[in-house]
Formats: C-alpha cells, sequence, structure tokens
C-alpha cells in the first residue's frame, strides 16, 4: 500500500476582503502519496496557489484536517511551522527569489546555514545538487550571469538541497521560454522519477501539468476529479 504523505480532509480558507468575506477554498479533500507528481490548474483566483500554500506551511486554514507525514500542521505554532517547513518543504517560485549578490553555490547553501552541518558537509550538499540539475559548471556564477533557465535550475538545487519531504513549484516555467521551460520540466521529471520525490506544481501550461501523474482542477475553490497518467519507476 503507498504511503500518505500529505492527508488533507474537509479543509477550507477564506479571506476578509474590506467588509467582505471571500470564500477561496471549500471542503477540500486531497491524499497525495510519496513520489506523487502532482499538477494543480484551474483558472485565475481559483484558489491553487492559496491550497499550495497552505500545503507547504505558508498559509493557515479556515478548518480542516492538514497533515503531512501523519503531522497535523494546522496545529503548530509559528516557531513550529518555521522550522517544520525549513526541514520539509523545498520551494519553487516562477521569478526564481535568488539572491543577486550571491553566487549560484551561496544561493543553494542558503538553506543549510541554519543546521548544524559544517562547512565541508555544506559543500558536499551543495555540489551534488547542482551536479544533479546540470550546472557543476556555473556554481560561481551570479545570477546576472546566468539565464533564466539557469536560474530556475539554480532555485531548485536550493529547493533540493536539504532533502525535503515536499517540493512545492509556483508556475516554475511561467517566465520561461519554451526551451527553457522543457529543460525545467526535464529536471523536475527526473527528480521525481530517480529520486522519488514528491512535488506538487501549480501551473497555467498544459504541457507543463502532462508531465505530472496526477492532474487536479480547482474551480472557484472546489477540487474536481482527478486526471491521472502511469507513474514511472523510481529507479534504483
Amino acid at each position: 500500500m503507498s504511503e500518505v504523505v500529505v492527508d488533507i480532509a474537509g479543509l477550507s480558507k477564506s479571506y476578509r476582503r474590506g467588509g467582505e468575506r471571500v470564500q477561496v477554498l471549500n471542503d477540500i479533500n486531497l491524499r497525495l502519496v510519496r513520489g506523487d507528481f502532482v499538477a494543480l490548474m484551474g483558472p485565475s483566483g481559483s484558489g491553487k496557489s492559496t491550497l499550495l500554500n497552505l500545503i507547504a506551511g505558508i498559509d493557515r486554514p479556515d478548518s480542516g484536517r492538514l497533515a503531512v507525514d501523519g503531522i497535523d500542521i494546522t496545529s503548530m505554532s509559528e516557531r513550529e511551522l518555521a522550522r517544520w517547513r525549513a526541514d520539509h518543504v523545498g520551494f519553487i517560485f516562477q521569478f526564481y527569489n535568488l539572491m543577486p549578490v550571491l553566487t549560484a553555490f551561496e544561493n543553494v547553501e542558503l538553506p543549510l546555514l541554519l543546521t548544524a552541518l559544517s562547512k565541508s558537509e555544506r559543500h558536499a550538499h551543495v555540489t551534488l545538487v547542482l551536479e544533479l540539475v546540470g550546472l557543476s559548471d556555473r556554481a560561481r556564477h551570479y545570477p546576472s550571469q546566468l539565464s533564466g533557465g539557469q536560474q530556475q535550475r539554480v532555485a531548485i538545487a536550493r529547493a533540493l538541497v536539504s532533502d525535503p519531504t515536499l517540493i512545492v513549484a509556483d508556475e516554475p516555467t511561467g517566465d520561461l521560454d519554451r526551451a527553457s521551460a522543457r529543460d525545467i520540466l526535464d529536471v523536475l521529471e527526473s527528480l521525481n522519477a530517480k529520486l522519488g520525490k514528491t512535488i506538487i506544481m501549480v501551473t497555467h501550461d498544459h504541457l507543463a501539468a502532462a508531465r505530472a501523474h496526477v492532474i487536479r482542477h480547482l474551480d472557484k475553490g472546489v477540487l474536481t476529479d482527478a486526471i491521472e497518467r502511469p507513474r514511472p519507476a523510481v529507479s534504483a
């Protein structure tokens, strides 16, 4: 039986806009198993990024259960949640969010500076993930010296360096040309197939969504039935 990594039941979220309360997510039920690659699709304002932020522990629901690896993260304090995110979630954003004054190596190393790893251990971790995303020869380059696709690969390496339980990606190809987007999707697909990484990706791009095992659509805060394709076997 597959191991459930994300278990969501009856999840709802609303925001106050002026004097009005706007319902963004309504009674969401979702289960992800380890090694899933899931794409969340839907029109703007449908709640995709809100659901992603809830799963990543960036935001809190109004009601419902949200457990990751059997831990209900909705009951955590802000400090506990920050520590949990650092240990368990790797973030990939549309606009990379790299520090321009740091090299690729230093950007990837940032999450490890909060750990107890020694300098040599951090160096080994960063070197490994830069190799995994094909950027070993760009380690000492600054973001301004890299293409958009290369910057996004640095961001993927940074998300991967702490060996997170989940990788959450919000429109990871949205700012890239088609060729660069294809390269990034190849990297994500490889991380999922070869390393068994669980990936949750918000995207408007049907070609990007087609790389996922499961496509879920959100419409006015309601999750529709899943569209699934065969999962590749994880490489030894």
